[in-house]
Protein backbone atom coordinates (compact mmCIF):
# COMPACT_ATOMS: atom_id res chain seq x y z
CA UNK A 1 0.00 0.00 0.00
CA UNK A 2 2.90 2.43 0.88
CA UNK A 3 4.45 1.47 -2.60
CA UNK A 4 1.03 2.59 -4.14
CA UNK A 5 0.67 6.02 -2.06
CA UNK A 6 4.33 6.69 -3.14
CA UNK A 7 3.55 5.85 -6.54
CA UNK A 8 0.19 7.90 -6.75
CA UNK A 9 1.88 10.89 -5.34
CA UNK A 10 4.66 10.70 -8.07
CA UNK A 11 2.23 11.28 -10.82
CA UNK A 12 1.41 14.42 -12.58
CA UNK A 13 -2.03 14.54 -11.61
CA UNK A 14 -1.38 14.91 -7.85
CA UNK A 15 1.37 17.54 -8.33
CA UNK A 16 -0.64 19.91 -10.95
CA UNK A 17 -0.80 23.34 -10.00
CA UNK A 18 -2.33 26.29 -11.44
CA UNK A 19 0.81 28.10 -13.55
CA UNK A 20 1.83 24.78 -14.28
CA UNK A 21 -1.57 24.49 -16.13
CA UNK A 22 -1.92 27.80 -17.53
CA UNK A 23 1.81 27.09 -19.16
CA UNK A 24 0.55 23.60 -20.21
CA UNK A 25 -2.40 25.52 -22.44
CA UNK A 26 -0.24 28.32 -23.66
CA UNK A 27 2.50 25.73 -24.68
CA UNK A 28 -0.41 23.96 -26.74
CA UNK A 29 -2.38 27.09 -28.49
CA UNK A 30 1.30 27.64 -29.75
CA UNK A 31 1.43 24.08 -31.00
CA UNK A 32 -2.07 25.22 -32.83
CA UNK A 33 -0.45 28.33 -34.32
CA UNK A 34 2.54 26.52 -35.62
CA UNK A 35 0.63 22.97 -36.95
CA UNK A 36 -2.51 24.22 -38.26
CA UNK A 37 -1.70 27.99 -38.82
CA UNK A 38 1.53 27.28 -39.66
CA UNK A 39 3.13 30.43 -37.95
CA UNK A 40 6.85 29.99 -38.71
CA UNK A 41 6.08 26.29 -37.64
CA UNK A 42 10.28 25.22 -38.11
CA UNK A 43 11.09 27.15 -34.62
CA UNK A 44 7.22 27.65 -32.92
CA UNK A 45 6.23 23.53 -32.95
CA UNK A 46 9.93 22.12 -30.94
CA UNK A 47 9.82 25.76 -29.04
CA UNK A 48 5.93 24.91 -28.09
CA UNK A 49 7.01 21.29 -27.50
CA UNK A 50 9.83 22.40 -25.14
CA UNK A 51 7.58 24.59 -23.18
CA UNK A 52 4.58 22.09 -22.93
CA UNK A 53 7.59 19.16 -21.57
CA UNK A 54 9.21 21.50 -18.73
CA UNK A 55 5.92 22.69 -17.35
CA UNK A 56 4.40 18.91 -16.28
CA UNK A 57 4.69 18.67 -12.83
CA UNK A 58 7.99 17.01 -11.29
CA UNK A 59 9.30 16.96 -14.88
CA UNK A 60 13.33 15.49 -15.07
CA UNK A 61 14.07 17.09 -18.65
CA UNK A 62 15.68 20.64 -17.12
CA UNK A 63 17.37 19.16 -13.79
CA UNK A 64 20.48 19.98 -12.81
CA UNK A 65 23.42 16.58 -11.53
CA UNK A 66 22.72 15.89 -7.76
CA UNK A 67 23.60 13.28 -5.51
CA UNK A 68 25.79 11.83 -8.86
CA UNK A 69 22.79 11.16 -10.71
CA UNK A 70 23.08 12.45 -14.32
CA UNK A 71 20.86 15.98 -15.17
CA UNK A 72 17.99 15.62 -17.25
CA UNK A 73 18.06 15.57 -21.35
CA UNK A 74 17.19 19.37 -21.77
CA UNK A 75 19.87 20.62 -19.08
CA UNK A 76 22.60 19.77 -21.54
CA UNK A 77 20.75 20.86 -24.57
CA UNK A 78 20.98 24.10 -23.43
CA UNK A 79 24.54 24.25 -22.90
CA UNK A 80 24.21 25.07 -26.69
CA UNK A 81 22.54 28.35 -25.56
CA UNK A 82 24.08 29.36 -22.24
CA UNK A 83 27.53 28.81 -24.40
CA UNK A 84 26.54 31.13 -27.37
CA UNK A 85 27.10 28.12 -29.71
CA UNK A 86 23.14 27.28 -31.42
CA UNK A 87 22.59 31.02 -32.80
CA UNK A 88 25.57 31.38 -34.77
CA UNK A 89 25.17 28.05 -36.21
CA UNK A 90 21.85 29.49 -36.95
CA UNK A 91 23.10 32.46 -38.77
CA UNK A 92 25.64 29.98 -40.81
CA UNK A 93 22.13 28.20 -42.09
CA UNK A 94 20.57 31.46 -42.82
CA UNK A 95 24.01 32.80 -44.85
CA UNK A 96 24.26 29.63 -46.80
CA UNK A 97 20.27 29.89 -47.77
CA UNK A 98 20.26 33.26 -49.00
CA UNK A 99 20.91 35.00 -51.77
CA UNK A 100 22.96 38.42 -51.24
CA UNK A 101 22.36 39.71 -54.69
CA UNK A 102 19.79 41.89 -54.51
CA UNK A 103 21.70 44.05 -51.84
CA UNK A 104 24.94 44.10 -54.03
CA UNK A 105 22.89 44.91 -57.06
CA UNK A 106 21.25 48.12 -54.89
CA UNK A 107 23.28 49.12 -52.04
CA UNK A 108 21.42 51.53 -51.12
CA UNK A 109 18.59 49.86 -49.44
CA UNK A 110 20.88 48.87 -46.65
CA UNK A 111 19.51 52.28 -45.38
CA UNK A 112 16.20 50.60 -45.00
CA UNK A 113 17.81 47.99 -43.29
CA UNK A 114 19.48 50.26 -41.18
CA UNK A 115 16.38 52.61 -40.64
CA UNK A 116 14.13 49.43 -39.32
CA UNK A 117 16.53 49.01 -36.07
CA UNK A 118 15.06 52.16 -34.64
CA UNK A 119 12.80 50.01 -33.06
CA UNK A 120 15.37 48.04 -31.51
CA UNK A 121 17.09 51.44 -30.09
CA UNK A 122 13.50 53.39 -28.96
CA UNK A 123 12.39 50.37 -27.28
CA UNK A 124 15.80 49.66 -25.37
CA UNK A 125 14.95 53.93 -23.95
CA UNK A 126 11.26 52.67 -23.18
CA UNK A 127 12.43 49.48 -21.08
CA UNK A 128 15.06 52.10 -19.04
CA UNK A 129 12.04 54.22 -18.46
CA UNK A 130 10.01 51.39 -17.12
CA UNK A 131 12.65 49.96 -14.85
CA UNK A 132 14.42 47.51 -16.63
CA UNK A 133 18.56 47.11 -16.55
CA UNK A 134 20.57 47.97 -19.50
CA UNK A 135 21.20 44.67 -20.16
CA UNK A 136 17.62 43.66 -19.78
CA UNK A 137 16.42 46.77 -22.05
CA UNK A 138 18.83 45.73 -24.63
CA UNK A 139 17.58 41.77 -24.89
CA UNK A 140 13.87 43.39 -25.36
CA UNK A 141 14.99 46.35 -27.28
CA UNK A 142 16.50 43.33 -29.74
CA UNK A 143 13.22 42.22 -30.47
CA UNK A 144 12.32 44.55 -32.72
CA UNK A 145 14.63 43.32 -35.31
CA UNK A 146 12.72 40.42 -35.67
CA UNK A 147 15.40 38.18 -35.60
CA UNK A 148 14.83 35.28 -33.34
CA UNK A 149 18.70 34.23 -33.18
CA UNK A 150 19.71 37.05 -32.18
CA UNK A 151 17.35 37.92 -29.56
CA UNK A 152 18.55 34.19 -27.91
CA UNK A 153 22.03 35.36 -28.55
CA UNK A 154 22.32 38.36 -26.78
CA UNK A 155 19.30 37.36 -23.79
CA UNK A 156 21.34 34.31 -23.30
CA UNK A 157 24.57 36.51 -22.70
CA UNK A 158 23.28 39.73 -20.67
CA UNK A 159 19.56 38.80 -19.49
CA UNK A 160 19.62 34.69 -19.24
CA UNK A 161 16.39 34.94 -17.17
CA UNK A 162 14.23 36.60 -19.76
CA UNK A 163 15.27 34.13 -22.45
CA UNK A 164 12.09 32.52 -21.94
CA UNK A 165 9.93 35.99 -22.62
CA UNK A 166 12.32 37.04 -25.38
CA UNK A 167 12.40 34.44 -27.15
CA UNK A 168 8.50 33.49 -27.46
CA UNK A 169 7.97 37.11 -27.98
CA UNK A 170 10.73 37.45 -30.89
CA UNK A 171 9.49 34.40 -32.97
CA UNK A 172 5.87 34.84 -32.15
CA UNK A 173 6.28 38.08 -33.99
CA UNK A 174 8.19 37.03 -36.50
CA UNK A 175 5.53 34.28 -37.21
CA UNK A 176 2.69 36.92 -37.25
CA UNK A 177 4.60 39.51 -39.98
CA UNK A 178 1.80 38.72 -42.39
CA UNK A 179 -0.61 40.32 -39.87
CA UNK A 180 1.59 43.16 -37.97
CA UNK A 181 3.11 44.85 -40.70
CA UNK A 182 0.43 44.87 -43.53
CA UNK A 183 -1.36 47.75 -41.81
CA UNK A 184 1.88 49.77 -40.59
CA UNK A 185 2.62 49.70 -44.12
CA UNK A 186 -0.47 50.94 -45.70
CA UNK A 187 -1.22 53.39 -42.91
CA UNK A 188 2.29 54.94 -43.99
CA UNK A 189 1.97 54.98 -47.59
CA UNK A 190 -0.60 56.18 -49.93
CA UNK A 191 -2.05 54.50 -52.89
CA UNK A 192 0.00 55.50 -55.28
CA UNK A 193 3.42 55.37 -53.31
CA UNK A 194 2.11 51.45 -53.40
CA UNK A 195 1.63 51.24 -57.10
CA UNK A 196 5.09 52.04 -57.89
CA UNK A 197 6.77 49.33 -59.87
CA UNK A 198 10.84 49.95 -59.71
CA UNK A 199 13.12 48.67 -62.46
CA UNK A 200 14.35 45.33 -62.60
CA UNK A 201 17.82 44.90 -60.36
CA UNK A 202 21.21 44.62 -62.61
CA UNK A 203 22.74 40.78 -62.39
CA UNK A 204 25.47 40.77 -59.94
CA UNK A 205 28.46 38.66 -60.80
CA UNK A 206 29.87 35.66 -59.39
CA UNK A 207 32.81 38.07 -58.04
CA UNK A 208 30.84 40.24 -56.06
CA UNK A 209 28.84 37.76 -54.27
CA UNK A 210 32.51 35.93 -53.35
CA UNK A 211 34.00 39.68 -52.51
CA UNK A 212 30.91 40.93 -50.78
CA UNK A 213 30.81 38.54 -47.80
CA UNK A 214 34.42 38.64 -47.38
CA UNK A 215 34.55 42.63 -46.86
CA UNK A 216 31.66 42.73 -45.17
CA UNK A 217 33.36 40.50 -42.39
CA UNK A 218 36.76 42.72 -42.66
CA UNK A 219 34.98 45.72 -42.02
CA UNK A 220 32.55 44.60 -39.08
CA UNK A 221 34.74 42.72 -37.43
CA UNK A 222 37.34 45.22 -37.46
CA UNK A 223 35.06 48.24 -36.24
CA UNK A 224 32.62 45.82 -33.83
CA UNK A 225 34.56 42.68 -33.00
CA UNK A 226 31.81 41.62 -30.62
CA UNK A 227 29.31 41.14 -33.70
CA UNK A 228 31.82 38.84 -35.00
CA UNK A 229 29.66 35.33 -33.43
CA UNK A 230 26.87 36.11 -35.13
CA UNK A 231 27.94 38.54 -38.53
CA UNK A 232 30.73 35.70 -39.16
CA UNK A 233 28.84 33.10 -39.09
CA UNK A 234 26.63 34.61 -41.79
CA UNK A 235 29.18 35.66 -44.26
CA UNK A 236 30.68 32.23 -43.70
CA UNK A 237 27.69 30.49 -44.85
CA UNK A 238 26.74 32.69 -47.46
CA UNK A 239 30.63 32.55 -48.80
CA UNK A 240 30.11 28.12 -48.85
CA UNK A 241 26.82 29.14 -50.99
CA UNK A 242 28.86 31.84 -53.07
CA UNK A 243 32.51 30.48 -53.91
CA UNK A 244 31.47 27.91 -55.67
CA UNK A 245 33.84 24.77 -54.47
CA UNK A 246 32.47 24.36 -50.87
CA UNK A 247 29.01 23.29 -52.04
CA UNK A 248 28.99 20.26 -50.28
CA UNK A 249 29.28 22.58 -46.84
CA UNK A 250 26.71 24.82 -48.10
CA UNK A 251 24.24 22.21 -48.34
CA UNK A 252 24.91 20.72 -45.09
CA UNK A 253 24.98 24.45 -43.08
CA UNK A 254 21.60 24.75 -44.94
CA UNK A 255 19.98 21.50 -44.41
CA UNK A 256 21.33 18.63 -41.88
CA UNK A 257 23.39 20.86 -39.54
CA UNK A 258 20.69 23.73 -39.33
CA UNK A 259 18.13 21.17 -39.06
CA UNK A 260 19.40 19.65 -36.27
CA UNK A 261 20.07 23.23 -34.39
CA UNK A 262 17.24 24.29 -35.12
CA UNK A 263 15.41 20.96 -32.89
CA UNK A 264 18.07 21.88 -30.01
CA UNK A 265 17.60 25.56 -29.86
CA UNK A 266 13.76 25.14 -30.26
CA UNK A 267 13.54 22.56 -27.42
CA UNK A 268 15.86 24.49 -25.25
CA UNK A 269 14.32 27.83 -25.08
CA UNK A 270 10.72 26.56 -25.09
CA UNK A 271 12.23 24.89 -21.84
CA UNK A 272 13.40 28.02 -19.80
CA UNK A 273 9.24 29.28 -20.16
CA UNK A 274 8.44 27.27 -17.44
CA UNK A 275 5.86 28.88 -15.02
CA UNK A 276 7.72 30.43 -12.70
CA UNK A 277 9.94 32.81 -14.93
CA UNK A 278 7.01 32.84 -17.55
CA UNK A 279 4.12 33.75 -15.66
CA UNK A 280 4.90 37.44 -14.49
CA UNK A 281 4.05 40.76 -14.95
CA UNK A 282 7.74 41.45 -16.48
CA UNK A 283 7.04 39.05 -19.16
CA UNK A 284 3.38 40.90 -19.79
CA UNK A 285 5.80 44.02 -20.38
CA UNK A 286 8.48 42.09 -22.62
CA UNK A 287 5.63 41.21 -24.90
CA UNK A 288 4.04 44.64 -25.31
CA UNK A 289 7.29 46.23 -25.53
CA UNK A 290 8.42 43.74 -28.37
CA UNK A 291 5.24 44.38 -30.03
CA UNK A 292 6.05 48.10 -30.08
CA UNK A 293 9.31 47.44 -30.91
CA UNK A 294 8.50 45.36 -33.94
CA UNK A 295 5.69 48.15 -34.91
CA UNK A 296 8.30 51.10 -34.65
CA UNK A 297 10.92 48.82 -36.51
CA UNK A 298 8.56 48.43 -39.83
CA UNK A 299 7.57 51.91 -39.42
CA UNK A 300 11.31 53.53 -39.38
CA UNK A 301 11.79 50.90 -42.82
CA UNK A 302 8.96 52.09 -44.15
CA UNK A 303 9.34 56.60 -43.71
CA UNK A 304 13.20 55.52 -44.91
CA UNK A 305 11.27 54.06 -48.34
CA UNK A 306 9.55 57.06 -48.49
CA UNK A 307 12.41 59.24 -48.26
CA UNK A 308 14.35 57.67 -50.79
CA UNK A 309 11.60 57.57 -52.86
CA UNK A 310 11.50 61.29 -52.70
CA UNK A 311 15.07 61.30 -53.32
CA UNK A 312 14.60 59.63 -56.52
CA UNK A 313 11.84 60.89 -58.19
CA UNK A 314 9.50 57.64 -57.38
CA UNK A 315 11.65 55.33 -58.47
CA UNK A 316 11.72 53.63 -54.90
CA UNK A 317 8.57 51.35 -53.62
CA UNK A 318 8.60 53.00 -50.01
CA UNK A 319 6.73 49.41 -49.12
CA UNK A 320 10.35 47.81 -49.90
CA UNK A 321 11.46 49.26 -46.69
CA UNK A 322 9.35 47.29 -44.28
CA UNK A 323 11.31 44.28 -44.99
CA UNK A 324 14.24 45.84 -43.26
CA UNK A 325 13.58 43.61 -40.14
CA UNK A 326 15.37 40.86 -40.29
CA UNK A 327 12.73 38.23 -41.05
CA UNK A 328 13.89 36.30 -43.92
CA UNK A 329 12.01 36.08 -46.40
CA UNK A 330 8.93 36.20 -44.92
CA UNK A 331 9.10 39.95 -44.80
CA UNK A 332 9.96 40.43 -48.44
CA UNK A 333 6.99 38.20 -49.23
CA UNK A 334 4.98 40.44 -47.13
CA UNK A 335 5.73 43.06 -49.24
CA UNK A 336 5.22 41.40 -52.23
CA UNK A 337 1.73 40.69 -51.37
CA UNK A 338 0.40 44.28 -50.51
CA UNK A 339 2.04 45.99 -53.49
CA UNK A 340 0.34 43.55 -55.41
CA UNK A 341 -2.90 44.46 -53.83
CA UNK A 342 -2.18 47.56 -55.53
CA UNK A 343 -0.84 46.82 -58.25
CA UNK A 344 -1.13 43.11 -59.89
CA UNK A 345 1.68 43.81 -62.19
CA UNK A 346 4.04 45.17 -59.13
CA UNK A 347 6.82 42.49 -58.01
CA UNK A 348 8.31 43.62 -55.27
CA UNK A 349 9.85 40.29 -53.53
CA UNK A 350 13.68 40.73 -55.03
CA UNK A 351 13.85 44.30 -54.17
CA UNK A 352 12.30 43.61 -50.78
CA UNK A 353 15.17 41.29 -50.46
CA UNK A 354 18.16 43.89 -50.84
CA UNK A 355 16.81 45.59 -47.23
CA UNK A 356 15.99 42.49 -45.69
CA UNK A 357 19.08 40.89 -46.02
CA UNK A 358 20.64 44.70 -44.76
CA UNK A 359 17.84 43.50 -41.58
CA UNK A 360 20.09 40.68 -40.56
CA UNK A 361 23.13 42.42 -40.79
CA UNK A 362 21.62 45.44 -39.00
CA UNK A 363 20.27 43.89 -36.14
CA UNK A 364 23.52 41.25 -35.56
CA UNK A 365 25.45 44.61 -35.67
CA UNK A 366 22.74 46.30 -32.86
CA UNK A 367 23.89 43.32 -31.00
CA UNK A 368 27.20 43.73 -31.25
CA UNK A 369 26.88 47.03 -30.09
CA UNK A 370 24.67 46.58 -26.98
CA UNK A 371 27.81 43.69 -26.35
CA UNK A 372 30.81 45.99 -26.64
CA UNK A 373 28.51 48.82 -24.40
CA UNK A 374 26.67 47.21 -21.87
Amino acid sequence: MDSFYRFVNSTGFINMDLPSLTMMLIALFLLYLGIVKKYEPLLLVPISFGMLLVNFPLSPLMIPPQDGQPGGLIYYLYFGIEMGIYPPLIFLGIGAMTDFGPLISNPKTLLLGAAAQLGIYATFLGALALGFSPMEAASIGIIGGADGPTAIYLTSLKAPHLLGAVSVAAYSYMALVPIIQPPIMRLLTTEKERKIVMEELRETTRREKILFPILVILVTGLFLPSALPLLGMLMLGNLFRECGVTDRLSKTAQNDLNNIIVICLGLSVGAKCSAQYFLTVQTIQIIVLGLIAFAIGTAGGVIMGKIMCKATGGKVNPLIGAAGVSAVPMAARVCQTVGQEANPSNFLLMDAMGPNVGGVIGSAIAAGVFLALL
